[in-house]
């Protein structure tokens, strides 16, 4: 329910995105909500060692929140677990993070996509058990990137309008889409690669392995290539 001006809201479903602390008892909490978008909330007291509150705002769990206030970040007022998923591990949880970090860097505030939170939700049960991860994540990517208005352009040649011809060679411009390859493009991809990752078929081995370097460039380029810090610590890891 809300009252006034967005001023008092209850039983919303969120997760937490990310926390920082604020004061020496407090967190800001950014929460990403089925009703209202991505949004920072202030948890008051939250870090005294008897807050009931302490041990609830974990990333990856399912909350119903309510929380009140006009200003750019309102106040949490209540916060409940809602149950139903297991914490992540190893690989799990580092894809995870991918995720909430896409969702902080690229969805703005206060901007609802319910059905971008049903697939993040989705998204979250999945990585519990997939065996193929890579597929979980481009799927995420791909969805978050049409809830923004960057939807893929897979079937059609962005320069002529015609269908993709799957003998052909394309070069993937990130703001148009395929068109007829000169050997210019950061991206060369045959039409049969397209075509396939538009049926979701990867019976080729190598076509997952496109559509990640497909996918990569056009999320960097919606982040004005600056690095995303989950990327950054997945490479470290690997290394040891």
């Amino acid at each position: 329910m809300e009252q006034g001006s967005r001023r008092r809201v209850e039983n919303e479903r969120a997760y937490v995105l990310h926390t920082w602390p604020y004061s020496e008892t407090s967190l800001l909490v950014e929460i990403f909500s089925r009703g209202y978008g991505r949004l920072p909330l202030l948890a008051k007291g939250v870090r005294r060692p008897r807050s009931s509150l302490r041990g609830l705002l974990m990333a990856f769990q399912p909350l119903s929140l309510g929380w009140s206030g006009r200003g750019e970040v309102r106040t949490l007022n209540r916060c409940e677990w809602v149950g139903g998923l297991p914490l992540l591990k190893g690989d799990a949880l580092l894809c995870g993070f991918y995720c909430n970090e896409l969702l902080m860097r690229l969805l703005p505030r206060e901007d609802p996509h319910e059905a971008l939170f049903d697939h993040y939700e989705a998204t979250l049960a999945q990585l519990q058990h997939a065996e193929d991860l890579e597929r979980v994540l481009r799927a995420f990517e791909r969805t978050l990137l049409k809830e923004l208005g960057y939807g893929l352009t897979l079937d059609r040649d962005a320069e002529t309008g015609g269908p993709i011809d799957p003998e052909a060679f394309y070069d993937y411009e990130p703001d148009r889409g395929p068109v007829p390859s000169r050997g210019e493009g950061r991206l060369r991809l045959r039409g049969r690669t397209l075509l396939a990752i538009a049926n979701e078929d990867y019976s080729d081995p190598g076509t997952l392995q496109q559509y990640k370097q497909l996918m990569r460039l056009l999320i960097n380029h919606r982040l004005d290539q600056q690095p995303l810090h989950s990327r950054n610590v997945y490479r470290e890891l690997q290394q040891l």
